[in-house]
């Protein structure tokens, strides 16, 4: 059964870059025609699509976000990792990572970690 654990700081400043880290352990970022993603949950809101990174090692990214957006991989540690920046305060949220056999349904997340920007 795959698992996801995702870590990172848990507080970023404003205009930094937050950064992290998904670690997937009983099955590889690499396995044919998974798709790998990140979502936040902002409070009170629901879940945001952030973008994935596909098997492939193709992404995509949500359009509201692309430009300040990267997704990349490390198969050596199979981990992949997010990176936003020029965060705000309304990048306030839970990030989970997640892994599905389509690039929007996703059956395995991690727990999720809270990131909060402030100074």
């Amino acid at each position: 059964q795959v698992q996801l654990q995702e870590s990172g700081p848990g507080l970023v400043k404003p205009s930094q870059t937050l950064s992290l880290t998904c670690t997937v352990s009983g099955g590889s970022i690499t396995d044919n025609s998974y798709y790998w993603s990140w979502i936040r949950q902002p409070p009170g809101k629901g879940l945001e699509w952030i973008g994935y990174i596909a098997y492939s090692d193709s992404t995509y990214y949500s359009p509201s976000l692309k430009s300040r957006t990267s997704i990349s991989r490390d198969t050596s540690k199979n981990q992949f990792t997010l990176q936003l920046s020029s965060v705000t305060p309304e990048d306030i949220a839970v990030y989970y990572c997640a892994r599905g056999g389509s690039a929007y349904v996703w059956a395995d997340w991690g727990q999720g970690t809270q990131v909060t920007v402030s100074s």
